[in-house]
């Protein structure tokens, strides 16, 4: 069921990234939203472009969704050099690295993605390529094996991740900015959402831009989504303008409510309230009632229930909220506040 949830954080496809790429800002200008952490960057570079320097290296962190690829990729177009872009899991080895790093050249800048997911042995190779800008680079192995003290060029380092907290600590306090990302709000959005309507020569009537943001969960990514599956839409069932009843319908059609929640979240509530009457209950037990992994549930579901005050997090398990309930009109149980376990041994 998770699987392909038009609005899941994570990008769907390769196509789908393409979309968005074609859709992305070139400079901060045309960035909406972050305004604290653009700010920051502004400042950074104009700093760095005064005294002819790279940049420090750059940590961006937050939720997936939110814009990270699509800033280290601005930093690089306002320094006005070539980004090069990997993943933590596409470095295996020290060799994958050292192909990258062989090629920089002065002031460029590496971008990696999903960097809490480098193995052991690259990351501790990274560091005194972030630190001094030079690598010892093990050639043959045995007793032919030496090492090569290799110096790099200056370049700067951009990290994205969604768990911050499975940085080790050594890699996180070599990057000199970190920055974490917010969700944006629904003029945010719509804003964005008005760009990319520009961008794809679409034409939108008043309020339904808003409509599609405000349930959009506070991510681009999704707004943007859901802008490609309500166009569609226009197109074979409408004129192909974007009006707010044909919106309504699209958004009908996919299942999605008006604060952006689709069939698995709110079967997970429902099962939280009427399987384990509002709770606690564990997590395991609720992934098992739908038939879903743990992990996609942690990760995709949950977030945004709690983001919203659906869902409350106990020592003793999850618990649905009265708001959540009145939301989906059942009944609501109030939990037990005692935490009292059942004594088996009374008047013993």
């Amino acid at each position: 069921m998770a699987i392909g949830r038009v609005i899941s954080r994570q990008s769907l496809n390769e196509s789908e990234e393409n979309f968005n790429i074609s859709l992305r800002p070139r400079c901060l200008d045309e960035c909406v939203g972050q305004s604290e952490v653009k700010q920051k960057l502004s400042i950074a570079i104009q700093a760095a472009k005064q005294r002819q320097e790279p940049l420090e290296h750059i940590l961006f962190y937050g939720p997936p969704g939110l814009g990270k690829t699509t800033l280290a990729n601005v930093v690089a177009n306002e320094m006005g050099v070539k980004i090069r872009c990997t993943s933590g899991p596409a470095l295996v080895k020290q060799g994958d690295v050292m192909g990258l790093l062989s090629n920089i050249n002065t002031g460029e800048v590496l971008f990696i993605d999903e960097i809490h997911r480098l193995s052991t042995p690259v990351e501790e190779f990274i560091y005194p390529a972030m630190e001094d800008f030079k690598v010892d680079f093990t050639v043959d192995s045995g007793l032919h094996a030496k090492t090569i003290n290799f110096p790099l060029k200056r370049f700067t380092l951009i990290g994205a991740t969604t768990r911050a907290g499975l940085l080790s600590a050594p890699l996180r306090s070599r990057f000199g900015m970190l920055y974490h990302l917010n969700f944006y709000s629904a003029k945010d959005l719509s804003t964005i959402l008005k760009r990319s309507a520009e961008l794809l020569q679409l034409q939108c009537d008043d309020g339904s831009l808003e409509l599609i943001a405000a349930r959009s969960r506070g991510t681009p990514r999704i707004a943007n989504r859901l802008l490609k599956r309500v166009r569609d839409y226009a197109q074979v069932k409408g004129t192909g303008v974007l009006s707010v009843p044909v919106v309504e319908n699209a958004l009908k059609m996919e299942q999605i409510d008006s604060l952006g929640m689709d069939e698995l979240d709110r079967a997970f509530l429902r099962a939280l309230a009427n399987v384990y009457e509002g709770g606690p209950a564990g997590i395991e037990a609720i992934a098992a009632t739908l038939g879903e992994e743990r992990d996609t549930l942690e990760d995709v579901v949950e977030p945004y229930l709690l983001q919203i005050g659906f869902v409350r997090r106990t020592k003793r398990g999850r618990e649905i909220t009265k708001t959540a309930c009145e939301h989906l009109k059942i009944k609501y149980h109030k939990a037990d506040k005692t935490g009292e376990q059942p004594s088996f041994f009374k008047n013993i």
